[in-house]
């Protein structure tokens, strides 16, 4: 499949709107915010995609517009809402390259809810339509700022316990501890690329190569991101039967003599799996191994089972003491938890360790479905609203303030309440805060231009990216 048409990228209603803004508008500015949801803040990430893919260079071409020019007035039943001028014009004047500006906070920042993110404004006052009619494309970096959110929270969390239960030199093993294993539950291959390259971010583990692939392409990564290890699934653990899964257990291990292995072993009981076959007849060969093996449970109450599981194989294998006072495995034995895994599960995972008296070195984590596919735009209540427009030379304050009726009748202001005005971003006492543009002169605008008239003017590499996560703000 081809580069899309940009010029069939967005909401069939928008292409009304150059008649519809009221005469004399010369420009429009809008700006993009999560609004508040599920975390306090937001990372941004994900928007150097969508300019590289979609934007930069000539967005459409005369080819495109042909194209547009039969489809659009089907859609609508109607010969006179498609203007197709419009689109000549950008071809003509500025040869297919958009005149828009778009300013946005550095790509791996996370900035408390209720800020401005990103602002959008056309630079030619003839485009003045323009700059809404991306709204429906770029929009969608909901998703890869929403992913890169949750797998941050999760890095927060991992490294509260971690801090709480685990030795010091456990610490460097963090970016390991939650991997990507959403390839196969996503929408797309796109979804699989965007979204898992949104969790590099923070970790490095990871089973979708897609992402990998994604970040050295967009992201001029130096390295390949999403490390991965030997692993088996029950396709293989079942083939010899019940009867033969020891047999199993024992040809993984020969295969890969040293290094990390992780083997599946819920296909019958695994209980008995970690009692008898990993913790009495191969015990031996994994307490030599120059490697390690991890164990993956994949069904049953996650927390349940692992205490479970950790009750057998410390009586099995031993435990020691970390300097925290609390139980560890020997190195060549760890586990994984990979089925029904998210960010509350592993809240209270960790929880249920603890009491335990278990450390958080023990575990890591696999998770799928809810890392890039069980969130939505409302999970961080995403917006972009117009907050200034330029009509008849003057300069124009453009603002929603809905009143509401809440579930007892009572009606009330709306959450959805927009900003005002030409909008900055500034940082005070180590967090953020959104202004108006004249306001704190003496403050810099955390917001920096990446694209102005069709031209990417700031690219963002992976590593200073994932530099950027890796701050912690107060907020």
């Amino acid at each position: 499949m081809g580069k899309e048409n940009l010029l069939l990228l967005a909401d069939a209603y928008k292409y009304s709107h150059h008649k519809l803004y009221y005469p004399g508008t010369t420009q429009v500015y809008s700006y993009l915010e999560s609004r508040g949801g599920k975390f306090p803040g937001t990372v941004f990430y994900g928007l150097q995609y969508f300019l590289k893919e979609y934007l930069a260079g000539q967005a459409f071409t005369q080819a495109d517009l042909d194209e547009a020019k039969e489809f659009m007035p089907e859609v609508f039943g109607r010969d006179d809402v498609f203007d197709a001028s419009k689109f000549q014009y950008i071809l003509d004047k500025h040869n297919g390259y958009l005149p828009v500006r778009i300013k946005a906070v550095p790509e791996g920042t996370e900035v408390p809810v209720s800020n401005v993110l990103m602002t959008i404004e056309n630079t030619d006052p003839n485009c003045y339509w323009l700059t809404n009619f991306l709204e429906t494309l770029l929009m969608q970096i909901w998703y890869p700022c929403t992913v890169a959110t949750i797998s941050k929270e999760v890095k927060k969390v991992v490294t509260q316990y971690y801090q709480e239960t685990a030795s010091e030199a456990a610490k460097a093993g963090i970016d390991f501890v939650l991997n990507d294993f959403g390839f196969r539950g996503v929408s797309s291959v796109e979804s699989a690329g965007l979204g898992g390259s949104a969790h590099l971010t923070n970790f490095l583990g990871s089973d979708n190569i897609a992402a990998s692939v994604f970040v050295k392409r967009y992201y001029q990564a130096e390295k390949v991101y999403g490390a991965s290890i030997p692993a088996t699934e029950h396709s293989i653990c079942t083939l010899l039967g019940k009867a033969g899964e020891l047999d199993i257990f024992k040809h993984v291990v020969n295969t890969f003599p040293t290094g990390i292995i992780a083997c599946v072993s819920d296909s019958y009981d695994i209980f008995k799996a970690c009692a008898e076959y990993w913790g009495e007849e191969l015990k031996a060969q994994l307490l030599a191994r120059d490697g390690v093996l991890v164990i993956r449970p994949d069904s049953g109450d996650p927390a349940m089972t692992l205490l479970k599981i950790f009750e057998i194989l410390f009586d099995k294998f031993g435990y020691s003491l970390n300097e925290k006072g609390y139980k560890v495995l020997p190195p060549q034995v760890r586990v994984i938890q990979g089925d029904g895994v998210n960010y509350d599960a592993i809240k209270h995972i960790y929880t249920q360790l603890k009491a335990a008296q278990i450390s958080a070195e023990n575990l890591v984590f696999g998770m799928g479905g809810a890392l890039l596919q069980k969130l939505d735009r409302d999970t961080q209540k995403f917006a972009l609203k117009c907050s200034y427009a330029k009509m008849n030379g003057e300069d124009v304050i453009v603002q929603k303030s809905p009143r509401e009726m809440d579930a007892n009748g009572n009606i009330t202001g709306s959450f959805k309440k927009s900003k005002g005005g030409r909008l900055k971003l500034i940082q005070e006492k180590n967090s953020f805060r959104t202004v108006q543009e004249h306001e704190c002169p003496e403050l810099e605008d955390e917001l920096v231009t990446v694209f102005e008239n069709g031209k990417i003017v700031r690219e963002q590499t992976f590593e200073e990216i994932r530099m950027r996560s890796a701050l912690i703000l107060s907020i």
